[in-house]
């Protein structure tokens, strides 16, 4: 039997940097989508958004178990800072990107699955950049 995979597409934006903030993941999973989130977050900075997107899609596959039967997860984002960090590549000085970053990594551990972060260019995801886009517009 074949391995499962789970592909995420994850984008965060802020109006302003820092400014009105919402992030968003898409899911597939073989190919095939299984969510759509987004959620307005408030006033925070691009960074903090790009973060909390892979925050709440690594916690919408491990609540809802969408890991077990999966080899590898692979998390497609356009910021190269967040797919360094969270690759082990930079160090992280900012506190609220460590604090999210912590939680993301121990999120990791109890998946206990092979992760990847991927760089991909913006115009590669788009679907995720609309969704962030949506929220923001409701939030004005």
């Amino acid at each position: 039997m074949m391995k499962s995979e789970i592909t995420v597409y994850s984008d965060g934006g802020a109006r302003g940097n820092p400014g009105p903030a919402a992030s968003a993941f898409i899911l597939f999973k073989d190919g095939n989508e299984m969510s759509r989130r987004s959620k307005f977050i408030g006033v925070t900075t691009n960074n903090v958004a790009e973060y909390y997107a892979v925050l709440l899609a690594i916690n919408y596959i491990y609540k809802n178990n969408l890991f077990k039967d999966v080899e590898k997860i692979i998390f497609n984002l356009d910021s190269e800072l967040v797919v360094k960090q969270l690759g082990g590549n930079f160090r992280i000085k900012n506190i609220k990107l460590k604090k999210l970053a912590e939680e993301i990594k121990s999120i990791e551990r109890s998946i206990g699955k092979n992760i990847e972060y991927k760089h991909i260019p913006r115009t590669m995801n788009k679907i995720a950049d609309s969704e962030v886009n949506i929220r923001l517009d409701e939030n004005r």
